[in-house]
């Protein structure tokens, strides 16, 4: 029911993902943060069983975190992703496995910008776009249309709202607002939250 979506331009990272925290049938917050700082310049995203999602995010966070402690320098998105991807897949051959679908981004300074995608059975793959959830079926075809590798900010922030508009036309369930975040050399930057009007 939830839905994450990612979209890497030549110098930044676009993401976001809907706001709403639900419980079977029933919609228990509209205001819900799905996404979790790793570092100055990475952000995981994640969605999924709502204990697993924040237990994982968090554990994963505190760890990147103590590295930066240990070793005085903070891992690369890549980094990041590999080692997000490993702890997954070692949980999902226990007795506890985290049912959780990841999205994270980040900025390096050699690599530049990146998006890494992540499902429940630890597969990870280095890509220009992502979307998770029911919502990915109807937005990952807008994405393949207008999707250009060189796509400006402004024109990222556009494709955006076209796959949100694509949604709310043709999802059956209300997701209303979305919180919108930028990753670039800078850091992380908070955009202006979008709110959908009901169709």
């Amino acid at each position: 029911m939830e839905y994450l979506i990612g979209i890497q331009g030549p110098d930044f990272v676009l993401v976001s993902a809907d706001t709403v925290s639900a419980s079977s049938i029933i919609q228990m917050k509209h205001d819900y943060d799905k996404m979790f700082k790793m570092s100055e310049k990475i952000l995981l995203l994640c969605v999924g069983e709502a204990g697993d999602t924040v237990q994982f995010a968090e554990y994963i966070q505190k760890n990147v975190q103590l590295y930066k402690m240990r070793n005085g320098y903070e891992l690369s998105p890549s980094a990041a992703a590999n080692f997000t991807r490993r702890n997954l897949a070692d949980y999902l051959r226990s007795r506890t496995p985290y049912h959780v679908n990841l999205l994270l981004a980040g900025h390096d300074e050699h690599d530049g910008p990146s998006l890494y995608y992540m499902d429940y059975l630890a597969a990870l793959a280095k890509v220009p776009f992502a979307a998770h959830g029911y919502g990915a079926f109807l937005t990952l075809s807008v994405l393949d249309r207008y999707y250009k590798p060189d796509i400006t900010r402004k024109e990222a922030i556009a494709l955006l709202k076209r796959c949100l508009e694509e949604l709310q036309k043709r999802f059956i369930l209300n997701l209303p607002s979305f919180s919108v975040r930028l990753i670039d050399k800078e850091g992380i930057h908070d955009l202006e939250r979008i709110i959908l009007q009901k169709v």
